[in-house]
């Protein structure tokens, strides 16, 4: 079993979710009380946020950096960037840290080609959805024609985030309000939504829901379960 590494505490709410999900996984596959082998940087997002709020991506990127470099240094095998938004910075951390670094919106797209789905909805922050980052290699490496919500639309989904659902929030109202969202990008051909920010599978699961929702949260862990057992342990 390889060892795993997470950069997490963007928000520490969904850096909990990829810690049981990895373990849950590593226990399924192996039974007993096995449980993963896995080390854990968890960063202040509260300094993160307000760089990415000023649009300091410079700054961001040496303090993800410096917390990649930790993990490496405790023994990780590899590095999941426990956030979509801060896989702006993927890049810049692949540069500095030698380590396979497994990209969130890989294992997300794999998932979308293997259920044969081709135009997809994308929520997440407003970062994720505007920029070309995400969206991006999903029509490079994938072939997927990715739509994301109008701009008022898009406003909602990015406050309920940082508002709510990364201070441990979880609103009825904003959770009706985000299937409308989705109603919405349903009538306009989405065959399936990419929940594209680590917290938004806290609020809206599949039950909820008749269009396909693919939690990229539980998507990175099992790509993540899937590189520590690919080798002898």
């Amino acid at each position: 079993m390889r060892t795993i590494g997470l950069l997490g505490g963007m928000s520490w709410e969904s850096t909990l979710s990829y810690y049981q999900a990895i373990n849950r996984g590593i226990a399924k596959r192996l039974g007993g009380l096995h449980s993963a082998k896995l080390v854990l940087v968890s960063l202040d997002f509260s300094e993160i946020e307000q760089l990415q709020a000023i649009g300091d991506w410079e700054a961001a990127s040496k303090i993800l950096i410096q917390g990649a470099q930790q993990l490496k240094a405790a023994g990780a095998e590899c590095i999941l960037i426990c956030t979509n938004t801060m896989h702006k910075l993927a890049p810049e951390i692949e540069q500095a840290v030698d380590l396979p670094l497994l990209h969130i919106a890989d294992a997300t797209g794999a998932a979308l080609v293997a259920h044969k789905h081709q135009r997809v909805a994308l929520l997440g922050t407003a970062f994720t959805m505007e920029q070309d980052f995400y969206s991006g290699r999903l029509r490079e490496n994938f072939g997927l024609d990715v739509i994301i919500p109008e701009s008022e639309d898009r406003q909602r989904v990015h406050q309920v985030i940082y508002e709510e659902l990364c201070q441990g929030k979880r609103l009825e109202s904003s959770k009706q309000d985000y299937l409308a969202i989705i109603q919405r990008l349903q009538e306009n051909g989405a065959e399936a939504v990419i929940l594209g920010c680590t917290e938004i599978a806290l609020l809206v699961q599949q039950k909820d829901c008749e269009l396909p929702l693919f939690d990229t949260t539980q998507l990175h862990a099992e790509q993540a379960i899937q590189f520590s057992l690919s080798a002898p342990f």
